[in-house]
């Protein structure tokens, strides 16, 4: 089966780093012009000209702040009203244990992730329907199916947004436009790295010893690469996903012990 995104346009948020530029590099590679999304205008320059392919865009928003990311939206979708796939992904919140939370930090979380998420989805709905293709593929976590300790606030904030994407795909499947969650497990990026680095730190370890106890939690024996995630995306922003609609799939080497 070979995947080919030619004339599709999808925007991929968060893609700078990590698991959000790699599903921008593999949907590129499928033929897809991308829309680079974060706040730093330098990174998405050096991303967007490293992408293969032509017709790459990048636009500059801040997701602290719902209603500026409202504004961009509205002067891009008037120049670029055809985006067929949307990858909502950005980074998640600080670790801490639930009971120990601020409200203000289930405020801040709840924007960045969810209310985001819908105002990116609102602006490119009616694209999506008026093509009869879309795909909104959401980057969440593992603990939607099993929350994970001491991420208290992410664990929730994590499952709201899956309950969102489960009742927005069943109100635009009529129009050819699916909704999937894809759930990454421990994966090799930045942010994995400095959650070893301050387990280390915190119990005065050596890193390796720490990042070796991680990778013997997990069946595969190791973390995921950032690819692996980006493959499972490309996947479901494909014609070949069409049936496929309203579910969460696990990328983490089997590590969930849930069914």
């Amino acid at each position: 089966m070979r995947i080919y995104l030619t004339g599709r346009r999808a925007i991929v948020c968060g893609s700078t780093q990590g698991i959000g530029r790699a599903i921008a590099e593999q949907l590129a590679l499928a033929g897809a012009a991308i829309t680079l999304v974060a706040r730093n205008s330098a990174k998405l320059e050096e991303v967007g000209e490293s992408l293969p392919g032509e017709g790459h865009d990048i636009l500059t928003a801040d997701f602290s702040k719902p209603e500026l990311l409202r504004d961009v939206l509205q002067d891009y979708i008037q120049r670029e009203p055809k985006n067929h796939i949307l990858v909502n992904n950005t980074g998640g919140p600080a670790p801490g244990l639930v009971a120990d939370a601020q409200t203000e930090q289930f405020m801040s979380a709840f924007s960045q992730h969810l209310v985001c998420n819908h105002i990116l989805a609102q602006a490119v709905l009616p694209g999506m329907k008026a093509a009869g293709y879309g795909r909104i593929i959401n980057i969440i976590s593992t603990s939607v199916r099993q929350p994970l300790p001491n991420l208290g606030v992410s664990n929730t904030v994590r499952g709201a947004v899956a309950s969102w994407a489960k009742t927005l795909s069943r109100e635009v499947a009529p129009f050819g436009i699916t909704v999937n969650n894809v759930l990454p497990g421990a994966t090799r990026t930045a942010r994995l790295e400095a959650i070893v680095e301050r387990n280390a730190a915190k119990h005065a370890r050596p890193f390796e010893e720490v990042e070796r106890e991680m990778q013997q939690e997990i069946p595969a024996g190791r973390f995921a690469e950032a690819d692996e995630v980006a493959y499972a995306a490309v996947f479901l922003a494909s014609q070949q996903a069409a049936y496929i609609t309203g579910v969460s799939i696990p990328v983490d080497g089997g590590r969930l012990l849930c069914l």
